[in-house]
């Protein structure tokens, strides 16, 4: 299989990094932790404007109809950025149409509405605090999803600031939707995330030691320094292409895709993971402060590797598919 992105997908992924870059440095990031939302929700309109929150919305309903292949490069330039909010659950959930409220598919492909998802229907949810949707269940492809009132909500201390946790209390209700689809999209956005996560702690790496001195070389020069970052290329490298070939598989209907998603998710939190200890620790003790952009972009990491599913659940989903003779 060749994993390269055609012309137009590689172009829309251009519009969107460069967007990004120019429009959601370090500063927006902290102000996501800060609960700042102005500054957060302009770029959030930006890239509504270019279509992403609609990326996988029918043409029918105002969207953009595009597949799974198109996602997986936006989502990693947005993990890359470290964007604040819930994008990924936005744009998958987005993917539903009548099944949303009313009003609320509209809002968010105007770029003012937010979807948040519980899909552990746990009675905690991120990016709750700001939500204009909310929605519980889903987890594995095999429990029903349901609509939840955003207005009982109890905001929950969490790692990560931006992820505007949230307590709720409400059954919801149920609506009629593919969700095993559902699911696989979600793990796959959030593996795409996590792989533009890793590699954005890579480069802060990699230009903090080519700069910081110790006994008057860089302490990239070190052995030690170069063998985890090298380590760590490697795994991102690893975790990229599965990425893609989980998208691939969802758009084309392979009966493999939810093994495929689980295997990219595994690797891309792995990877993610990895970044975060690692750039941590090549930065030493200013890596651990708040005023340090890793800290920023490690605590994302940690936090998203748990999101739709943590490695250890879908690393056992893969080997269960892979194991002779197991019931169908």
């Amino acid at each position: 299989m060749r994993f390269a992105l055609s012309a137009e997908q590689a172009q829309f992924r251009d519009l969107v990094r460069d967007l990004l870059a120019a429009e959601c440095p370090a500063q927006v990031v902290r102000a996501g932790w800060a609960g700042e939302p102005a500054a957060v929700g302009r770029v959030w309109t930006m890239l509504a404007e270019l279509g992403v929150t609609g990326l996988l919305v029918a043409a029918q309903d105002g969207g953009l109809a595009l597949d799974e292949v198109y996602l997986v490069p936006v989502l990693t330039e947005v993990g890359y950025a470290g964007l604040p909010g819930p994008l990924v659950e936005t744009v998958t959930g987005a993917a539903l149409g009548a099944a949303l409220p009313a009003g609320a598919l509209d809002a968010v492909l105007a770029g003012t509405g937010r979807i948040a998802v519980d899909e552990d229907d746990d009675g905690l949810v991120a990016h709750g605090v700001g939500a204009t949707v909310l929605l519980r269940g889903g987890w594995a492809g095999g429990t029903p999803v349901r609509v939840v009132s955003t207005v009982d909500l109890e905001p929950v201390a969490a790692v990560d600031r931006t992820r505007a946790l949230a307590r709720y209390r409400s059954d919801g209700t149920p609506v009629d939707l593919p969700v095993a689809v559902f699911w696989q999209r979600g793990v796959l956005g959030t593996s795409a995330a996590l792989t533009g996560l890793a590699r954005r702690l890579l480069d802060l790496t990699v230009d903090y030691v080519t700069q910081r001195e110790q006994f008057g070389v860089p302490i990239g020069s070190f052995q030690a320094v170069k063998h985890q970052l090298a380590e760590l290329a490697l795994a991102i490298e690893l975790a990229s292409p599965a990425v893609l070939r989980a998208a691939h598989s969802l758009a084309t209907g392979d009966p493999a895709a939810a093994t495929h998603v689980s295997m990219a998710k595994v690797l891309a939190g792995q990877a993610a993971a990895r970044a975060a200890t690692t750039s941590i620790q090549c930065h030493g003790a200013m890596g651990y402060t708040e005023e340090s952009d890793v800290h920023l972009f490690a605590k994302r990491a940690l936090a998203l590797a748990g999101a739709w599913g943590p490695t250890g659940w879908h690393r056992r989903a893969v080997a269960a598919d892979l194991t002779p003779g197991k019931e169908s």
